[in-house]
């Protein structure tokens, strides 16, 4: 137990620091891709509530019944 102890009191684990990192740069990333996202979506919103992407097909087939 006094190893378990003095290991714990020793300080961090290179491991547990580099695996921290490691989840703190891949959490960046994620945000930076969902601000992505987001704005694509924007862009994308804004084009259909301007009529730039609506297009009404009047030649619909009629549904199957």
């Amino acid at each position: 137990m006094a190893k378990a102890l003095l290991g714990h009191v020793g300080g961090p684990d290179p491991r547990l620091v580099s695996e921290v990192r490691r989840l703190q740069q891949r959490v960046s990333e994620l945000e930076a891709h969902v601000m992505r996202l987001q704005a694509e979506n924007d862009s994308l919103s804004a084009a259909i509530h301007g009529g730039q992407l609506l297009t009404i097909d009047t030649q619909q087939e009629p549904a199957l019944t």
